[in-house]
């Protein structure tokens, strides 16, 4: 009877434990759950937009990816990597007005493509109030250049070129004076952004885009990044390491403004 009543009493308490530990379980279950879905949606940014989002020690970067060519007006062929601006400006609107975000690493790697997609991308870029960072991985040529040269602090790899040239135009050419103002308005528009969002003399840019014994087909100049940094296209050399303490500088320095502007009202 002693037996039975320890018994009786082990499963009594068992049953009062139960609830509690079968609540611990679906607790941790949903929490595995969350951070399987958070997982799965940064893997969908990634393979979707080329973006993701992280954070460490309390400072959140938006990371954007402009890879292979930039996509405009017109769809471009399936086997083609694009980058669709479409996607990416949208991106940039919501960087901008986020307040959990703190800066924007840009990542560039593209062969150049629509110019007026990849003015507009770079103008908004220019125009944000948040810090920002680009740099060029592999390729920054054509309409990548004003891409380089937006963020606030611009770096590039050793490896990396950029290819400079004056604008070209894919199609029906009428051959009317119209078309060569047009042309020629468009390549000032290209040079002024540029030079005002670099350290490089327009002389100079002009002078490297119109090359004519550099590039075997084309006018123009191809520069490796030490050559970029040294006529003052980009800012500096760097790797990712570099590129993402200057941007964590930057964040970590307009804090400290905002605060001192705080505690100063």
């Amino acid at each position: 009877m002693i037996y039975n009543s320890a018994e009786d009493e082990r499963d009594e308490n068992q049953s009062e434990e139960s609830p509690d530990k079968k609540r611990d379980g679906e607790h941790e279950e949903d929490e595995e759950m969350r951070r399987q879905e958070r997982r799965e949606i940064e893997l969908s940014n990634i393979t979707e937009s080329g973006s993701i989002t992280t954070k460490n020690d309390d400072i959140t970067i938006h990371s954007l990816v402009i890879a292979g060519q930039i996509e405009g007006h017109y769809l471009l062929p399936s086997q083609t990597k694009a980058t669709k601006y479409e996607h990416v400006i949208p991106q940039l609107v919501g960087v901008e007005e986020s307040g959990d975000i703190d800066g924007l690493l840009v990542l560039i790697n593209t062969v150049g493509g629509d110019v007026e997609a990849g003015l507009a991308i770079a103008e908004l870029i220019s125009g944000m109030t948040k810090p920002t960072v680009s740099l060029v991985l592999g390729g920054g040529h054509s309409i990548g250049v004003p891409l380089a040269v937006c963020a606030k602090k611009s770096f590039i790899v050793p490896s990396a070129t950029m290819t400079l040239h004056p604008v070209r135009l894919n199609g029906l050419v009428i051959g009317v004076p119209q078309t060569f103002t047009y042309f020629s308005r468009m390549q000032d528009r290209i040079t002024d952004f540029i030079v005002k969002n670099s350290n490089v003399d327009r002389e100079t840019l002009r002078r490297l885009m119109m090359e004519t014994d550099e590039l075997a087909a084309d006018v123009g100049t191809v520069i490796d990044g030490l050559k970029a940094v040294e006529i003052g296209l980009i800012d500096s050399v760097g790797s990712l390491h570099e590129a993402l303490s200057s941007l964590k500088d930057m964040i970590k320095q307009k804090k400290s403004e905002r605060a001192e502007k705080q505690i100063g009202t």
